[in-house]
């Protein structure tokens, strides 16, 4: 599985985005960030027979999308709460042996004005939806999360202190989730990984320098500890701000 938040499915595609595809062949492909307007979802299938486009109502803003060559047995959009609903941030593919949740996680913008949105709300009830589908089966959840979660997970920790993706509140949302039996995978493996981020700034050659951040992820819950055989951050494809990270599973 990879994920990538692709700042942008058309921009990407004049890049990197298509030969990445082609190279590496993920069975199951998730973009966030795709800024698509409905009239110009792109007809290619990249090889996928079962694709599906979230987009926001907002025209170029947002949206999910996964890709898949095993035919899903339902497909739902956004949270329960309906709350959510309008911005394209959230997908979920069920499988035979699992849910696969594709989320955008709403970033608290530079002067913290959707942190509330998202501490009190957002991550809450991503939680409460992860715990229930649960029930049913395991769960993969892969994304931008927006945060940082651990000072190892970015470049610069004292001076980012209380900015967005690495306040307390945030990172408090994703401890809260791993706290409910779920597992960051590429920590499980790497738990002492320095360097590996996803996202860099634009500015002043962050990614050249790797000043970054690792910010998307992909969580599973427990019952999928033993069948995690590899996480990884892929640097060297860009053609965004954010590289892919990817996922390799071993069902039974």
């Amino acid at each position: 599985m990879i994920s990538w938040n692709v700042n942008g499915l058309r921009a990407c595609r004049k890049k990197t985005f298509d030969s990445f595809v082609s190279e590496k062949n993920p069975d199951l492909l998730c973009l966030q960030e795709v800024k698509l307007n409905p009239e110009v979802i792109p007809e290619d299938d990249f090889g996928y027979p079962f694709r599906h486009y979230h987009l926001a109502e907002k025209k170029g803003y947002s949206g999910t999308a996964i890709f898949s060559k095993t035919e899903p047995l339902s497909i739902k959009e956004d949270l329960p709460d309906r709350k959510h609903d309008g911005e394209g941030r959230a997908i979920t593919f069920e499988f035979d042996g699992f849910f696969l949740v594709n989320v955008y996680v709403p970033n608290s913008k530079g002067d913290l004005s959707r942190l509330p949105y998202r501490y009190d709300s957002w991550d809450p009830d991503l939680k409460d939806y992860l715990i229930e589908l649960r029930q049913s089966k395991p769960v993969v959840l892969c994304g931008d999360l927006n945060v940082a979660h651990r000072e190892i997970d970015l470049a610069n920790p004292k001076t980012n202190r209380k900015n967005a993706g690495f306040t307390d509140e945030e990172r408090e949302g994703l401890s809260n989730l791993l706290a409910e039996g779920f597992l960051d995978s590429f920590r499980h493996l790497y738990p002492d990984k320095e360097g590996a981020y996803s996202w860099w700034s634009y500015r002043a050659g962050a990614r050249a320098r790797n000043v970054g951040w690792r910010i998307d992820y992909f969580v599973v819950s427990d019952d999928l500890a033993t069948s995690v055989r590899e996480a990884s951050i892929l640097p060297e494809w860009e053609g965004s701000d954010h590289c892919p990270v990817g996922l390799s599973l071993t069902l039974a």
